[in-house]
């Protein structure tokens, strides 16, 4: 006879994702778009890796920073890279920025039952030679901003962006307007900044942090000539140009 003791029951699940920190920001100019994202990996407050890479090159005009479940964007990255390889062959050219934006929200959306745990930010140059920064969810909605910050430190660097791009809460002076774009000195000045203070209020944000500065042809490199730890990646020079930055950050 029973004992009259009941087992209760138990309850299976399975989560392959995991959140793995940092934080990606992108801010678009009038013929330059800046890519930023710091290198730290953890899970929780275990740091995994002080030098994980969030931000790609894709072609001589367009990055790609990708944040949240590290396996899934790697994994992401590679296969968006592996398109654009075949689209280059097939066509003999790079494929557009406004097109890669189309291509991403495609594949997001074709795993929308199982998604790439991923926040993507696309930047880069336009045909027209304007900067655009594309933003996505992840399973492939999309909207081209001026601005757009992912990750764990997003709920302090946004608002930052809002006010500092968008103007928001900002009351011109008399006589006067915002500007509909600021310099590209005035754009790095605020990435640094909010990284800067990301990292001291967020322990997932740090370690290290690396800005693509992406301008349009014809547009003067002055601006990035006294700027330290600067390399130029583009393979040429006459047309779009391709930088990077690698600055150090807080590491504890």
């Amino acid at each position: 006879m029973p004992d009259g003791s009941h087992e209760q029951p138990q309850q299976r699940q399975f989560n392959p994702y995991t959140e793995n920190g940092g934080t990606i920001l992108a801010i678009a100019g009038a013929d330059f778009t800046v890519i930023a994202g710091d290198t730290r990996q953890s899970e929780g407050y275990s740091i995994q890796t002080r030098y994980a890479p969030k931000v790609f090159r894709l072609t001589e005009r367009a990055v790609l920073a990708v944040n949240g479940f590290a396996a899934d964007g790697n994994m992401f990255v590679k296969k968006v890279k592996q398109r654009l390889e075949w689209y280059r062959h097939a066509h003999a050219k790079e494929m557009p920025l406004r097109a890669i934006a189309r291509l991403i929200q495609t594949m997001l959306y074709a795993q929308r039952f199982f998604p790439y745990y991923v926040y993507n930010i696309l930047g880069g140059i336009e045909e027209d030679g304007s900067g655009a920064v594309y933003s996505f969810d992840p399973v492939g909605s999309y909207e081209r901003e001026a601005c757009r910050a992912a990750g764990a430190a997003q709920s302090l660097v946004q608002p930052f962006l809002d006010n500092q791009i968008y103007f928001k809460n900002q009351t011109p002076a008399a006589g006067s307007s915002h500007p509909t774009h600021l310099p590209l000195n005035d754009v790095l000045s605020i990435v640094i900044d909010s990284f800067t203070s990301a990292t001291e209020r967020h322990i997932e944000v740090g370690d290290g942090l690396e800005i693509y500065v992406v301008l349009a042809k014809g547009r003067s490199t002055e601006d990035l000539a006294s700027i330290r730890g600067l390399q130029e990646l583009s393979a040429k020079d006459e047309g779009d140009r391709m930088f990077i930055i690698r600055r150090d950050l807080k590491k504890d």
